[in-house]
């Protein structure tokens, strides 16, 4: 942050310079008549309140808030007090009244200074940048050179500080319900996050060495082999001198995942450090002396070998140890019973985010069949793994919060009244109707009872075929509002909604169709509805409209499908309604949807033509790599689901062993919540059971 602040020092003290322009001719005029002019006083109002700001904000500056939104922010407030203060001196100029002190040329001399002072514009070279990387053609070297020369983002470790103190931002923002700064946060993080990709590929190209470092053997910080491996309470793997700088500069997250460390706790990875220790041996390298990170609020030294993304061997099953010393209160892996194919294997929820470690096939391990390969290039796993913006649950278009209505009387006329106008011959009359109900209801319970009992619901149904728009619009949400109320969810399932909800989902627009989506995730939280849903059709638009709707569709429809495949008979119907391969596909972290997409996807894995579909599609790859990096209930969902692909198929056990899951299960059996342990620790121990002997399904 250093840098920022001596590259501003000369803007600032122009600034002061100004200001002490403007304290001279405010002084000049505080005695004379023409201070009570209220247009002057409403330009000194706005002046003097923009300086507040700038002062605010260079108080609460620190070095670990983030340099890019500081100085979009800081440049904003720059130009805007230079503008207002050339406002404020051409209507001083205007004036007929100024004190003999002043005259008309020394404000003309003023208003020269203050054109030509200038400033330096790096928000318009960070806009620019992050207008390019939007619209996918990303910046170009010159301009994330120069913003990286500026603000001091020369590092990873940098970067990676950036991009903490950018996700802190999002979630105040998130919390805060600003949208409009939400959407602007955003930008600036995928710009980061680009970054990060640019230097990692970077530090790749600038090495002759031969011999490239596996990527599971660098830390995520420093980009060198690590020598000292620790697990954090995330199961992210680092070189503890790096992780013990960035932990003593107060950061409480893991760099690689954003997540909240649940403990500082530094856990020694003995099977990576083991690994490790192999690797150099039976390639001729020198295991480095311990590394010592120099200051990570400045540059670190260049490392000697950088990061290469080639696979590396699969070590043996039959070496992994049994116990590991991380393992503590683990005790023996428990063996693989079979899977009771009419059960469902119990799903945990999602958000969040999380992890890393990884390895490749040995030359004896067999390749994956053709037909079974990926129909896209594998995610290199290095890339930063953001949190989620969207928790896993119903989105209603409501605020939850309860209000106390003294007067439901009053609400009750109101309702009878725009109930009696939703039958109105006058389509403007109607939409106005379901426009107020659509409020109404997304006030409070006390509201949503009312409109119930009040006869809307039927009406509102029937409003689902309008071939108005915003009508159709109005009634949807309106009853996605109303689903809230538990009894209301049975009330509208019990007047047949569920077929004018899907009639929705097929010809609505693209907000009818969220709401739509949303409001058949709402009624399926009862478990008959979940049969209703099911076997009336309406999974094969949820999951058109998970491939083809709108971000906000497909979280929708996601989450409707999640809760319908809890029930056994509708697995099959998801599955031949073609959604696993939409499910692999938001598997990138860029969707902002692979805690919700695994969750599926682990459900599905239960059936065998959902196993079939996972590994057709190629989300064996993708599954693995949420063990690696995914959040905490992601890798859980995640082991579940590869724990019923391997163990009831040979033939994708060996495509999980190909795409290196041993390292990351044995991470993941360490440092992972209690059914991810569990999940890992079987399939394991399935792995060590298969190597000696025991055979499996093909």
């Amino acid at each position: 942050m250093n840098n920022i602040f001596s590259n501003k020092q000369s803007q600032v003290c122009k600034y002061r310079c100004h200001g002490d322009i403007t304290s001279e001719i405010l002084e000049s005029i505080t005695d004379s008549e023409i201070s009570s002019n209220e247009s002057l006083q409403k330009e000194f109002a706005g002046l003097s309140q923009s300086i507040d700001e700038l002062r605010e904000l260079l108080e609460d500056c620190h070095p670990l808030m983030s340099k890019v939104y500081f100085v979009m922010q800081i440049e904003s407030l720059f130009a805007k007090i230079r503008s207002q203060s050339l406002q404020l001196f051409e209507l001083l100029q205007s004036s007929n009244d100024l004190p003999d002190e002043l005259s008309s040329s020394s404000l003309e001399h003023c208003i020269q200074k203050i054109k030509h002072m200038g400033h330096e514009k790096l928000s318009s070279i960070l806009s620019k940048a992050i207008r390019d990387q939007a619209d996918g053609s990303g910046p170009s070297v010159d301009s994330r050179s120069k913003i990286a020369d500026f603000l001091n983002l020369k590092s990873n470790q940098e970067l990676l500080i950036e991009a903490v103190a950018l996700e802190k931002l999002k979630e105040n923002a998130e919390q805060a319900e600003k949208i409009g700064d939400l959407e602007v946060i955003e930008e600036m993080i995928n710009l980061v996050t680009h970054m990060i990709d640019c230097l990692i590929e970077a530090k790749q190209s600038e090495s002759s060495n031969p011999v490239p470092i596996p990527p599971d053997f660098c830390c995520p910080l420093s980009l060198e082999l690590m020598t000292d491996p620790v697990i954090v309470a995330s199961g992210q793997t680092y070189e503890r001198g790096y992780i013990r700088k960035w932990l003593d500069l107060g950061l409480t997250v893991c760099p690689k995942t954003m997540q909240t460390l649940a403990h500082t706790n530094l856990i020694p990875n003995y099977t990576v450090k083991a690994l490790i220790a192999n690797w150099c041996e039976s390639n001729n390298v020198k295991l480095p002396d311990r590394l010592t990170p120099v200051g990570v609020i400045s540059s670190f030294h260049k490392p000697n070998s950088p990061v290469h993304h080639h696979h590396v061997q699969t070590p043996s099953v039959d070496s992994l140890p049994e116990n590991t010393p991380e393992s503590g209160d683990q005790g023996e892996n428990s063996t693989v019973s079979n899977t009771n194919e009419s059960q469902a294997d119990e799903v945990v929820v999602p958000p969040e985010v999380a992890v890393e470690v990884v390895a490749q096939p040995s030359a004896a391990t067999p390749r994956r069949d053709h037909e079974y390969s990926p129909r896209f290039e594998p995610r290199p796993r290095n890339q930063l793994w953001r949190r989620p913006s969207d928790r896993f649950g119903p989105r209603i278009v409501s605020s939850p919060t309860t209000e106390t209505r003294p007067d439901l009387t009053a609400v009750e006329t109101q309702v009878k009244k725009l109930v009696n106008e939703l039958t109105d011959t006058s389509i403007d009359v109607v939409r106005n109707a379901t426009s107020e109900l659509r409020l109404l209801a997304r006030h409070n319970m006390d509201n949503r009872i009312v409109i119930a009992n009040c006869g809307a619901i039927n009406l509102l149904i029937g409003l689902l075929k309008s071939t108005d728009e915003k009508v159709q619009e109005n009634s949807v949400t309106a009853l996605l509002n109303l689903s809230i109320n538990d009894n209301n969810k049975t009330t509208i399932a019990n007047a047949d909604a569920i077929e004018p909800l899907i009639h929705v989902l097929e010809t609505g627009s693209s907000e009818a169709k969220e709401n739509s989506a949303a409001t058949l995730f709402s009624l399926s939280v009862i478990e008959d509805n979940k049969i209703r849903i099911g076997r009336s059709g309406a999974i094969r638009p949820l999951v058109d409209l998970l491939g083809n709707g709108t971000p906000r569709g497909k979280k929708d429809a996601a989450t409707a499908l999640f809760n319908l495949s809890i029930f056994h008979e509708n697995k099959a119907r998801i599955v031949q309604a073609g959604a696993v391969r939409y499910l692999v596909e938001l598997m990138d972290p860029a969707a902002g949807m692979v805690d919700k997409a695994v969750a599926v996807l682990s459900n599905l894995a239960t059936i065998p033509e959902g196993r079939a579909a996972i590994g057709q599609e190629g989300g064996i790859p993708v599954l693995v790599e949420v063990v690696e990096l995914g959040s905490a209930r992601g890798k859980e969902n995640a082991a579940a689901a590869l724990l019923q692909l391997c163990t009831n198929s040979s033939r994708f056990c060996n495509m999980v062993l190909q795409e290196g899951a041993v390292p990351p299960l044995v991470a993941l059996s360490q440092s992972g919540t209690p059914r991810a342990k569990e999940k890992a620790q079987s399939l394991l121990s399935y792995f060590r059971n298969q190597r000696h002997g025991n055979g499996g399904r093909g």
